[in-house]
């Protein structure tokens, strides 16, 4: 019971953070929304998607959405580097890739530390912005990840991702062979996709 106690006051007192460097600048994010961290690798293009939707990934069996942050954030649009990472991230309750510039560690912060953004920085579509944290050698801008697309952007980033997951239907037709070693035709069945 006392180790609940400690726990929760905690929690009430810190926050743990995973931060990652984008242009050139630190960003956190809370520990809780990040499901795990992975090495660039290659992303399917989607035609029409967003311009800031990379693509998809297959991660282990699963068909996760990918996303630039730098695009969604309008920053400058860099080279990915051997540094380059995926932060798969829970967002409205679904696992979204989002590229970062690299990721820099997981520390805990007193949320003393935190002061809201400046109104002179921030506007109605900023409202992803938590705050800033200051610490001795850095500023961390601290971003809810669940405010950072609009509800219209989740539901096409979900979309992309439902869709990839949907295996085509298919139809099973008959289609008559050629004779093996004499003894008349054969028919096989064979799975073809069905267009819709």
């Amino acid at each position: 019971m006392a180790e609940d106690t400690q726990a929760l006051t905690l929690s009430e007192t810190e926050m743990q953070l995973v931060v990652f460097d984008l242009a050139s600048e630190y960003y956190g994010v809370d520990i809780g929304a990040v499901r795990e961290i992975i090495r660039m690798q290659g992303i399917t293009r989607v035609p029409g998607a967003e311009s800031f939707v990379e693509g998809l990934i297959n991660l282990r069996g699963r068909v996760v959405p990918v996303v630039d942050l730098r695009k969604r954030l309008n920053l400058a649009v860099g080279e990915q580097t051997k540094d380059s990472r995926i932060v798969v991230v829970d967002i409205a309750g679904q696992d979204v890739g989002v590229v970062v510039d690299g990721v820099t560690e997981v520390l805990r912060i007193p949320l003393s530390s935190i002061e809201p953004p400046s109104s002179m920085v921030t506007s109605v579509e900023s409202d992803y912005l938590r705050g800033i944290a200051k610490l001795e050698t850095k500023l961390i801008i601290l971003l809810d990840l669940d405010k950072v697309f609009s509800a219209i952007e989740r539901q096409a980033i979900s979309s992309i991702g439902v869709a990839a997951k949907e295996p085509p239907s298919t139809a099973e037709v008959e289609e008559e062979t050629e004779p093996v070693s004499g003894r008349g035709k054969k028919k096989k069945k064979a799975l073809v996709a069905s267009t819709h």
